[in-house]
């Protein structure tokens, strides 16, 4: 059998749906703001999957470093709740196409990026 590489997406909440999103997961904490539930066309909206509230507020304060941001966060997916969730996830990616939902303005400085870094790579 040959492995493929999933079909990981990452878009913008506010963005229209697309016919080929697949499944469409919200991966922030908090819900977007200025959306409604029903504009947004959400499937998944794993929470444990999402930065925590502290690492947030220093990501996003004066002293921030995506490198750090990036390996803070790593660590927080290897905990029991959210590496479950994320376990999920790459089931839902290895059947179809996944897309990854975020408000954030640039998705590839966000925990998006390392969330679709770890899914699409092959031993997890």
């Amino acid at each position: 059998m040959v492995a493929t590489t999933p079909d990981i997406r990452v878009r913008r909440v506010y963005d229209p749906a697309e016919p080929d999103d697949g499944v469409r997961v919200l991966v922030d904490r908090l819900w977007p703001r200025g959306l409604a539930k029903t504009d947004a066309h959400i499937d998944e909206w794993p929470k444990a999957l999402t930065p925590s509230t502290e690492l947030r507020r220093w990501y996003h304060g004066t002293e921030g470093a995506y490198e750090e941001f990036r390996g803070r966060y790593e660590r927080e997916l290897a905990e029991p709740a959210a590496a479950e969730a994320l376990e999920r996830l790459r089931g839902l990616a290895e059947r179809g196409t996944i897309t990854l939902l975020t408000a954030a303005k640039d998705p590839s400085a966000s925990h998006t990026a390392v969330l679709e870094r770890l899914l699409a790579a092959p031993d997890g």
